[in-house]
C-alpha cells in the first residue's frame, strides 16, 4: 500500500513563536548574522539573504561584497552582485546583527535596472549645497493571504468611507498589531519614523518617515518596507502597494513626498517654493514617467481615479491637488512643497533625485526641453 499524505502549506505566521524562541535565545558567540537586503535586478520586490560574519561590522566599509544568481543572463553572466551601502541594527535578530542595505549590479558592473540609488547618490552629492530635505507619507493596504483586503466583508463591501480614517474600534481599525509591531521595529533600527495612523479605507495604513537631507531618505524608505513585510509576515498579513486597490470611490494608496531647499526653509521662501512648483508645472509627464517603475502607466489608475486628478495643478493645503503648499507654510511665508502624485511602491530614489534635478539644475531643464519630456 502507498499511502499519499497531504501537503500543507505553512507561512511563517502559522509557526509557534515560543518554540522560535527557544532557539534565538541561544548565544552566539561573536559572530554575526548580517541580513542583505536589495531590489531584485529584473523586477521591483524586495529581495533578502543571511551572511554569516566573523564580528560586528564598526562601518560598511567592514562588509563583504556578497552575490546571488538574480540576473536573467545565462552562463557566466548569471550573478548579481551586493554592494553594502547602509547598515542598521536588526530588530527581528537583535543583538550584533545587523540588517544591510545594498546596490545590485551586474557581471558587467553596470547597476542592475532596478538600481536608481547609483544615480541618485551622484545628483545629491551635486546637489549638497542645496541641502534638500525629504518627507514621506508612505500609504499601504493590508491584506490576507488569500489577498481579500483585511476588514472588508468575504462577499461584499465595507460601509463607505468615512469612519476609517485615524479611526478607533475593532469595526474601524484592521490590522493594528502590524502597525505598531512596524513602528517599533523602526524605532529600533534607527529609521525615522515620524508617525502613523490609518487610512481612508478599511484595511488601509499610511506612516511618515522623515525629514531626510539627500540619499538617506531613499535608503530609509527601502528599509522601512523591508521592515514592514517582514513583520506582516510574522502575523500572516500581505502588504500591498497597488496605487488603486479597489475600483470605484476608495481611496488610493500614495506616497506623499515633502520637499525643501534650504532657502525653502528660511525667511522669505515662499518666493522659492513657487518657483519650484512652477519648473515641476512644466516637467510634470517627465516626472509621472520617472516615478514608477513602469514609466508612471500603472500609477494612471490612482491619478485617474475619482477622488485624484491626472492633470497637474498646485493650491494651498488641497490633497486633491498633484502640488500643495500645506497652510502652515502659508502662514509663515516659509517651510516646504508636498509633491502628492508617486504611487505607493514608487521608487523614492527616482522621486528625490526629479525633485532636485529639476528644481535645483537648469541645465537638466534645458535638457529635458530639448528632448521634448516637460509637461
Amino acid at each position: 500500500f502507498v499511502y499519499l499524505i497531504p501537503s500543507i502549506m505553512y507561512s511563517n505566521a502559522s509557526t509557534n513563536k515560543v518554540v522560535l524562541e527557544k532557539y534565538l535565545s541561544l548565544p552566539q558567540g561573536p559572530r554575526v548574522q548580517a541580513t542583505y537586503i536589495w531590489l531584485g535586478s529584473t523586477e521591483q520586490g524586495i529581495r533578502s539573504k543571511t551572511k554569516t560574519l566573523e564580528s560586528k561590522p564598526i562601518k560598511v566599509e567592514d562588509l563583504p561584497v556578497w552575490n546571488y544568481g538574480g540576473s536573467k543572463a545565462e552562463g557566466d553572466h548569471a550573478d548579481t552582485y551586493l554592494h553594502p551601502v547602509k547598515v542598521y541594527p536588526c530588530p527581528f535578530r537583535r543583538g550584533d546583527n545587523v540588517l544591510v542595505l545594498c546596490e545590485a549590479y551586474e557581471y558587467n558592473k553596470e547597476p542592475a535596472i532596478t538600481n536608481k540609488r547609483k544615480a541618485c547618490k551622484e545628483v545629491m552629492e551635486k546637489a549638497k549645497e542645496f541641502k534638500p530635505w525629504f518627507g514621506i507619507g508612505q500609504k499601504y493596504t493590508l491584506l490576507n493571504k488569500e489577498k481579500c483586503r483585511l476588514g472588508w466583508p468575504k462577499n461584499g463591501f465595507p460601509i463607505k468611507q468615512g469612519p476609517y480614517y485615524c479611526g478607533v474600534g475593532a469595526d474601524k481599525a484592521h490590522g493594528r498589531d502590524v502597525v505598531e509591531a512596524h513602528y517599533r521595529c523602526c524605532l529600533y533600527a534607527g529609521i525615522p519614523i515620524s508617525g502613523t495612523n490609518a487610512g481612508v479605507m478599511p484595511g488601509q495604513w499610511e506612516f511618515q518617515a522623515g525629514p531626510s537631507e539627500g540619499i538617506d531618505l531613499g535608503d530609509d524608505l527601502w528599509v522601512a518596507r523591508y521592515l514592514l513585510q517582514r513583520v506582516a509576515e510574522d502575523f500572516g498579513v500581505v502588504v500591498s502597494f497597488d496605487p488603486k486597490p479597489m475600483v470605484g470611490d476608495w481611496n488610493e494608496v500614495g506616497a506623499h513626498f515633502n520637499y525643501s531647499t534650504k532657502v525653502m526653509r528660511e525667511k522669505g521662501g515662499m518666493e522659492h517654493i513657487e518657483k519650484a512648483i512652477d519648473k515641476l508645472t512644466r516637467h510634470h509627464i517627465l516626472h509621472i514617467k520617472e516615478y514608477e517603475p513602469d514609466k508612471g502607466e500603472d500609477n494612471r489608475r490612482q491619478l485617474n481615479g475619482a477622488l485624484k486628478i491626472s492633470s497637474i495643478s498646485s493650491t494651498k493645503a488641497n490633497h486633491g491637488c498633484s502640488l500643495s503648499i500645506p497652510l502652515k507654510v502659508y502662514a509663515q511665508g516659509f517651510g516646504y512643497l508636498e509633491d502628492r502624485r508617486p504611487s505607493g511602491y514608487c521608487d523614492p530614489y527616482s522621486v528625490t533625485m526629479d525633485l532636485v534635478r529639476t528644481t535645483c539644475f537648469e541645465d537638466f531643464l534645458s535638457l529635458s526641453a530639448q528632448q521634448g519630456i516637460g509637461g
